[in-house]
């Protein structure tokens, strides 16, 4: 399995912007999808985006789409999420998660950094 480690998560206003970070360990990249998840507080865990790291293939949560956006760089083994035009909504803690292409469910999981975005 991989180690993730995410960070970058902090506080800002409404219309700002972060970039988190998820660092990558263990073995390698190919053939997994890496994607990034969040909960607010209360709520269940939610789908943001995930790519697939051979191909760059990406796609979002309707909710993110046009405002954040997931990649990667290979010769850092990391993956980045750059969420920009914040809304409170989007306070949560973000947590990356990998899995094989194979498999249905993600089975590595960060231990999430908080982002919370005031109004």
């Amino acid at each position: 399995q991989v180690q993730l480690v995410e960070s970058g998560g902090g506080l800002v206003q409404a219309g700002e912007s972060l970039r988190l970070s998820c660092v990558i360990s263990g073995r390698t990249t190919s053939g997994y999808v890496m994607a990034w998840f969040r909960q607010a507080p209360g709520k269940e865990r939610e789908f943001v985006s995930r790519i697939w790291w051979n191909s760059g293939r990406k796609d979002y949560a309707d909710s993110v789409k046009g405002r954040f956006t997931i990649s990667r760089d290979n010769a850092k083994n990391t993956m980045y999420l750059q969420m920009n035009s914040l809304k409170p909504e989007d306070t949560a803690v973000y947590y990356c998660a990998a899995r094989r292409v194979a498999n249905s469910e993600y089975y590595s999981w960060g231990q999430g950094t908080q982002v919370t975005v005031s109004s």
